[in-house]
């Protein structure tokens, strides 16, 4: 099995955790050197915090672990494309690489709805996307499914 698919497995465990949470199953991982550094699930619901995304929270993590704010040579792998509020953190973290499972046409900031990228930013993100896309997908559309059975009067995306 290839190393993306690999870390993507890592990240879909994480995703894992927040639906059983009851939060929107979203799961990020930091790798430096060949070693996973952070680990996140979205927590937004939990934290009543809506800036705690799984990105946000493994960008932390990573910084905290590495002693620095810069994330040079680090690479997050992520079940669903970065919003823009999460590409703009990457941005300022340096990190090296993004990658990413599902695109997201709503919210995507590396290239679904936006690309943080195009702008004349003073960092510019690798990315990889489509990594275990199914997977990382299908556990999106199903907690919105059992979502939206649970209560239909509530609006979901």
């Amino acid at each position: 099995m290839k190393k993306d698919d690999l870390c993507m497995q890592q990240a879909l465990r994480q995703a894992e955790y927040a639906e059983r949470e009851d939060e929107v199953p979203v799961g990020a991982i930091v790798v430096y050197k060949g070693r996973t550094i952070a680990k996140s699930y979205n927590q937004v619901e939990k934290l009543n915090d809506p800036t705690a995304h799984a990105e946000m929270i493994a960008i932390t993590q990573a910084a905290n672990y590495l002693g620095s704010k810069w994330l040079k040579g680090c690479s997050l792998y992520v079940t669903v494309e970065p919003c823009s509020m999460c590409a703009g953190a990457l941005v300022l973290a340096r990190i090296e690489q993004v990658a990413f499972g599902a695109a997201d046409p709503k919210t995507g900031a590396f290239g679904s709805k936006t690309d943080i990228n195009k702008l004349k930013l003073n960092h510019k993100v690798r990315i990889k996307q489509g990594i275990l896309e199914r997977d990382c997908a299908a556990i999106l559309q199903n907690f919105f499914k059992k979502k939206r059975k649970r209560d239909k009067n509530k609006n979901y995306f």
